[in-house]
């Protein structure tokens, strides 16, 4: 829009931009400029973003934050975990694997402690680095386009980005059942398990922009964040009905793996479901193909996290991640779907009772001791 000025180069990877509301209060506009890559974040965008997010917190010209990606396809489809591998694949991963991830989480925890509104408009794909942008946002747009997921156990991950944080605070068993299937959901699911708050249609975006340059924002962050909300909560009453989601039909479903005993059960309880459902049938095939130890690291993951703070999860999550970097299953995720894309990663541990459980317990050591990359992250009094 004409309305909006540019603070840096049209082609970065990040665009930052203001617009001057009717009152004279400016709204910083961010948009994740790599559709080609589907907006994945990667070390570049990081470094442009957690500065000017950090600029516009302090500057009391601000009132509100916008986060959006370039083009239609995608709000952001993960991190550039291809640009790890080939750290990994030269044997010296752990630096730069930490460098990403330290600098990855620290923008994410910026995003979830900000004393401004932040309106993440979560169109397309949102996945991975994708979803650690937006789940923190005070103001989360979903659309009928919306296709999110944390399918981290597909390459040898586990879902970080704070996953151990909100996966936790889904209803009863879901967050694990995602965890271990890399399950997609839609605009519905992700308002049901609170990854979302509004609902709009995707063809409203400028009519949204237009209604944000015309409120009359306030002097307080809290009388912004009500009147961002009120603004949101209406455009969501006019938007069309949501698609139907899938885990609110199946949550009977999913809910029965707290019956199991064990992760094997779990699992075998999952890949013996007997369903018609689409949903479930690609839910059953990504776990039968995913990463054994992923899905090991899934479950403890989320033991682990229980009452934990956000800040202890995302430290936990640091050194789970530098940890991913050594062991191999991550670089041979990576290389099987985004570098060679043959689909067929030889996984060092075929099955759940190959995966030794001193290497399960590798991934939760204190490895940094007292000078954890985290340190110095603190929790504002807001949150």
């Amino acid at each position: 829009m004409s309305d909006l000025t540019l603070l840096n180069n049209a082609d970065d990877p990040v665009l930052f931009e203001t617009a001057t509301a009717a009152n004279g209060s400016l709204i910083g506009v961010i948009t994740l400029n790599v559709p080609k890559a589907l907006n994945a974040l990667n070390f570049d965008m990081i470094k442009l973003l957690k500065p000017q997010l950090r600029a516009w917190q302090d500057d009391d010209a601000i009132a509100m934050v916008l986060l959006k990606g370039a083009g239609d396809k995608a709000f952001c489809a993960g991190g550039d975990v291809v640009s790890l591998h080939h750290a990994m694949a030269q044997g010296k991963p752990t630096s730069l694997v930490e460098e990403f991830f330290t600098l990855e989480y620290k923008l994410d925890y910026l995003i979830h402690t900000f004393d401004k509104p932040i309106l993440v408009w979560g169109n397309g794909i949102v996945m991975g680095g994708g979803l650690g942008l937006m789940a923190g946002a005070s103001h989360r747009v979903v659309t009928e386009t919306s296709r999110i997921a944390m399918p981290e156990q597909t390459i040898g991950l586990y879902p970080d980005v704070g996953g151990s944080y909100f996966l936790d605070k889904m209803p009863h068993s879901v967050g694990l059942f995602l965890g271990l299937t890399s399950a997609s959901i839609n605009c519905e699911d992700a308002r049901f398990v609170s990854l979302a708050d509004h609902f709009i249609d995707s063809t409203k975006y400028d009519d949204m922009l237009a209604q944000i340059l015309a409120a009359k924002w306030g002097k307080t962050a809290s009388l912004n964040h009500e009147r961002l909300t009120k603004l949101l909560t209406d455009l969501d009453n006019q938007s069309a009905r949501m698609p139907k989601g899938n885990i609110k039909a199946n949550l009977a479903t999913i809910q029965k793996l707290a019956e199991f005993n064990t992760l094997q059960e779990q699992v075998d309880y999952i890949l013996g479901l007997s369903t018609d459902d689409k949903w479930l049938q690609r839910a059953q095939k990504s776990l039968k193909h995913g990463c054994p130890l992923s899905c090991a690291l899934v479950s403890e993951q989320l033991k682990a996290s229980k009452g934990k703070s956000l800040l202890a999860c995302f430290k936990m999550e640091l050194g789970m991640s530098v940890r991913a970097g050594e062991v191999g299953e991550f670089q041979e995720g990576v290389r099987a779907l985004l570098i060679d894309k043959d689909g067929a990663p030889n996984w060092q541990y075929k099955t759940l009772s190959d995966v030794p459980q001193t290497i399960i317990e590798s991934f939760f050591a204190n490895r940094f001791g007292e000078n954890h990359p985290l340190n110095g992250l603190h929790t504002p009094s807001h949150t």
